[in-house]
């Protein structure tokens, strides 16, 4: 129960100071987001504020890595829209609350742990498309309204902004040359946000986030609230609405593991730690079971965040518990100097976290990659950019490179052939006998003018499914039809019991036979 229950990882050094001030960086750049998703899918700002609120907490406390910051991301909330639209905040609290059920369940059966089959040119593909998203994202905030109505700004205030987003990336690009004991995007707000405030500089503020004409009801117009209080969603316990929510709550549990357990193997890379990917699953299914029953819009790991946070020195639980705790207690007291905080301080910080994330790697890898891998992350970073569809981008790179390795390996069937000189012949089988490779493995053998005895080997082969077995079923039948004595050798007990004529052709050789298992077979 320990490592499940480990806050502030006391196995490790803590640089508290280190973590405490990337928390507040983290929330800093967290709330305008939340804000902005939340207002765009028509809900009230603290719908926004307490999912990121609760999806913090409880995921740096019980998720599956230190570092890993979630929230009220955009690729969940994305997915819930249209319920919004069509049947309203209860039925969207319903939906989340499924959603979180189900990644539960995914953590029980421990299934997290096939993110390990997404291949490298997919997560380079993932994060380069991220990466571009969220350079995207801050384009946004050069318009004044949200959708079809917005309007970019233009003339003094459109120079106002952009000098003050050059100015934080300044900030932060040359800080770090003189002191890295604060975190450079965190003494850039501050000082964008003095200067603004002091010198009376007219920008766009949080405020003006939250004061969109979009937004229905003065009284959401703020960002004080109280504490969540519990709230069973009311939607009918009907199977009728059920079939409404469903399809909602698995495409965005499907989308958050998915953004969710990619994200964590990131971080694995940068901090060179491993993470646990089943407890993450459990984490976010918790945290968002959580917001459907106190209010939050619920959420996934973020990774824009996740990485202001690894890049303001965290490596451990507490800053993720500290962004949480400061979201709270600007919900509570806060709101009006949060409110205050230039937008350009923060696209500034978001901005360099784009250029941060982007794989620039990825382009020197391009003269060593293979073009079926080029062409992987090419497709993935044009749907994540695109469709803003990240578990859809993921899956497609997955079955092409799946389809792209079963190709490859399907050409690396072959046989030696020989006769010895008790005029027997021998097909000595190399390489994997899979269903991809039957087909390649049947044109091997000449039936009508082979030998009256014949040896298949498998010693350097592995009979892989049961298209393999039924392939070899189908090749036994063709030479005991001809009459022809036909001995295998050198398959595994599980093939033996599988094939239909092994008493008749399988030559057993007990000290070398493999022992492996065909896979999806059931023994017989």
């Amino acid at each position: 129960m320990n490592k499940y229950f480990n806050l502030f990882d006391f196995s490790q050094k803590v640089n508290y100071k280190n973590e405490v001030l990337a928390g507040l960086t983290v929330a800093m750049t967290m709330i305008p987001e939340s804000l902005m998703f939340a207002i765009l899918a028509g809900f009230s700002p603290l719908v926004g504020l307490y999912g990121a609120f609760i999806m913090g907490l409880v995921t740096a406390i019980f998720g599956g890595r230190p570092g890993l910051i979630s929230g009220g991301a955009g690729a969940t909330v994305v997915v819930i829209m249209a319920l919004m639209a069509s049947h309203g905040l209860e039925y969207v609290f319903g939906a989340i609350v499924l959603a979180g059920i189900i990644q539960l369940v995914v953590g029980i059966l421990k299934l997290g742990k096939f993110i390990r089959l997404v291949p490298q040119p997919v997560m380079f593909g993932f994060v380069n498309g991220l990466a571009i998203i969220i350079f995207m994202a801050q384009m946004d905030q050069f318009k004044i309204g949200v959708g079809d109505a917005a309007t970019w700004i233009t003339g003094p205030t459109m120079y106002t902004m952009l000098g003050l987003v050059l100015f934080t990336i300044a900030i932060i690009v040359v800080v770090p040359k003189f002191t890295k004991a604060v975190p450079a995007s965190l003494i850039a707000i501050i000082v964008v946000f003095i200067l603004v405030y002091f010198l009376n500089i007219e920008t766009k503020q949080v405020v003006d986030i939250i004061n969109q004409d979009t937004l229905p009801g003065e009284d959401l117009k703020s960002l004080s609230g109280s504490l969540p209080s519990f709230h069973i969603p009311d939607v009918p316990f009907t199977w009728e609405d059920f079939k409404v929510i469903f399809p909602y709550g698995l495409i965005m549990a499907a989308v958050g593991l998915t953004e969710g357990l990619l994200t964590l193997n990131l971080v694995d890379e940068i901090t060179g730690t491993k993470g646990n990917s089943n407890r993450e699953c459990l984490a976010q299914g918790g945290a968002n079971i959580l917001n459907g029953f106190f209010g939050g819009m619920g959420g996934c790991p973020m990774i824009a965040q996740t990485l202001v946070n690894l890049s303001a020195g965290s490596r451990a639980r507490l800053s993720g518990i500290i962004a949480a705790l400061t979201i709270l207690i600007i919900i509570l007291f806060g709101a009006p100097v949060i409110e205050l905080v230039p937008i350009a301080a923060l696209v500034g910080v978001m901005v360099m976290v784009a250029v941060g994330t982007f794989e620039w790697a990825s382009f020197k890898a391009l003269r060593r990659m293979p073009k079926s891998d080029i062409f992987v992350m090419i497709l993935v970073t044009l749907i994540t950019v695109f469709l803003h569809n990240l578990a859809l981008a993921v899956l497609i790179g997955v079955i092409i490179s799946a389809l792209v390795f079963a190709w490859e390996s399907a050409k690396r069937i072959r046989a030696r052939k020989y006769i010895d000189e008790e005029g027997v012949k021998h097909y000595e089988i190399y390489g994997p006998l899979f269903f991809g490779s039957v087909t390649t493995f049947n044109e091997k053998f000449d039936v009508a003018n082979d030998p009256e005895e014949i040896i298949i080997d498998f010693k350097e082969s592995r009979v892989s499914d049961m298209s393999a077995i039924e392939s070899l079923n189908k090749l036994t039948e063709r030479y005991l039809q001809a009459g022809k004595k036909l001995h295998l050798k050198h398959l595994s007990p599980d093939c033996i019991q599988l094939l239909e004529n092994a008493e008749k052709v399988i030559d057993v050789n007990v000290m070398e036979d493999p022992t492996y298992r065909v896979v999806g077979a059931e023994t017989k």
